[in-house]
């Protein structure tokens, strides 16, 4: 069953709790003879996904090709980086300086090039099982594949007092395809590993103003409101209800973090902190990351949409001049700033960072100056967390059109992430739709990584 709440609060988690308490909606995921997909391997403990929405493209950031014809290699120029034999675009200075800790993918990518159909598989691991057409947006529902976010919060999330998986903000396609899209919550995962969303611009104090007590409601008068819940607890045992109870309890306790201790409140960070990512919707995004993984919240997913004045990535107009003027930089100046700020928190080798769009976008440019949908090849970007800095996986042919080796598909990806944090992605699991056993994702690990 579908749920609508734009923020997850202390209303919105009751309610997604009387839905699955009516519906059934909440699956059995762990039986005798499954196995058990918490592997214990991973040197991560938590992830920042970097989501750029639209499709970055490839060969204007991390796999240039100066030696193709004009109409192709564009106007921008590889710069040498803190890796020998490592080029990446000269619009990326301070990422360039950290090249010795990143991992870069040059070879994923699959035949599909739509936005709602390559961004629900990028970010689940599996197709979408209802087919769809182009740019066709289907609101998330029960059936669908849960988030990678989704399935880190229900396996190996272990602070019931911090929420699972939070989301900055909540996913959507583009700016001008409005729906919310399938693909970013927990689908039949239930509504309990639902994202957290961030859907305000964190640099305002209530950016999630349905965790702040309400004006009339002070601590005292919260605190009688929690003792007489206690009084209920007794029929919340009962097995239907146990999904309910547990919304209830991560609701209050949500409530009270927020409210004592300023969790999602970046202006209590210092200045230089702050201006370390960079005064922007999307650094600050990052810095609320930071924040939360910090208090092992499991996994932070920021959606670069409505942070731009360009359409997020999808540079089909005018691509050059997006990228230089506003892009790039944002992405420059606030993904190196969370590499620094983890680094310096001494936090990275247990932080996966990760940077991904839905797919590449194609070599030759358009006569709007643009590049247009390219599935068939992209790169990917990953970070701390066991991942080996400093390491290019993959490449693609001339044109930066088709990999040439070590080719990656989705499932690779989402199934390397899994690994990163624990998680055996080979294990059996109870998909409650067909009441049959599944692995956790179809991919392999990309083994180069780590």
């Amino acid at each position: 069953m579908e749920t609508s709440h734009p923020n997850i609060g202390r209303r919105e988690l009751l309610q997604a709790g009387t839905v699955a308490l009516f519906s059934g909606a909440s699956p059995l995921l762990s039986a005798p003879g499954l196995t058990n997909p918490l592997s214990g391997r991973g040197a991560a403990k938590r992830c920042i996904l970097v989501y750029l929405l639209g499709g970055p493209p490839h060969q204007d950031m991390w796999d240039m090709k100066p030696d193709a014809p004009s109409e192709i290699r564009g106007p921008f120029n590889p710069v040498s980086t803190s890796v020998p034999g490592i080029h990446i675009c000269e619009h990326l200075p301070r990422l360039a300086s950290q090249t010795n800790r990143l991992s870069i993918i040059r070879s994923a990518g699959y035949k599909n090039s739509d936005h709602p159909f390559m961004t629900y598989y990028t970010l689940t691991g599996r197709i979408s099982p209802t087919p769809l057409g182009a740019n066709t947006v289907l609101p998330p529902t029960r059936e669908d594949d849960p988030h990678i976010g989704a399935v880190i919060n229900k396996f190996a999330h272990k602070q019931p007092a911090v929420p699972g998986y939070v989301s900055i903000p909540e996913l959507r396609v583009r700016m001008q395809l409005l729906p919310v899209a399938g693909g970013g919550r927990a689908g039949y995962l239930g509504p309990e590993y639902d994202p957290l969303m961030v859907n305000e611009d964190p640099r305002k104090a209530d950016a999630i103003a349905s965790l702040s007590l309400p004006k009339d409601v002070n601590s005292s008068r919260h605190s009688k409101r929690k003792q007489l819940l206690a009084m209920l607890d007794g029929d919340a045992k009962r097995p239907r209800l146990r999904d309910y109870d547990k919304l209830r309890r991560v609701a209050m306790e949500l409530t009270d973090g927020a409210v004592d201790d300023g969790l999602f409140d970046i202006n209590k960070e210092p200045a230089g902190t702050r201006d370390l990512y960079g005064d922007h919707r999307f650094g600050q995004s990052l810095l609320m990351a930071r924040r939360l993984v910090e208090r092992d919240v499991s996994f932070v997913g920021v959606h670069f949409n409505y942070m731009s004045k360009c359409d997020g990535w999808d540079t089909h107009q005018n691509n050059f001049p997006c990228l230089k003027d506003e892009l790039l930089p944002l992405l420059d100046e606030g993904l190196s700033g969370l590499i620094t700020d983890l680094e310096q928190r001494g936090m990275l080798d247990e932080t996966l960072v990760v940077c991904m769009g839905e797919f590449g976008r194609t070599p030759k440019i358009n006569n709007a100056g643009g590049r247009d949908h390219w599935g068939q090849c992209g790169s990917v970007i990953m970070a701390g967390g066991g991942v080996k800095g400093g390491n290019v996986i993959g490449a693609s042919d001339k044109h930066a059109a088709l990999p040439t080796q070590t080719p990656v598909g989705p499932p690779d990806i989402v199934a390397s992430i899994y690994h990163a944090l624990g998680l055996n992605p080979h294990a059996l699991i109870v998909d409650p739709r067909l009441n049959r056993t599944l692995q956790l994702c179809e991919g392999d690990v990309i083994k180069a990584l780590f």
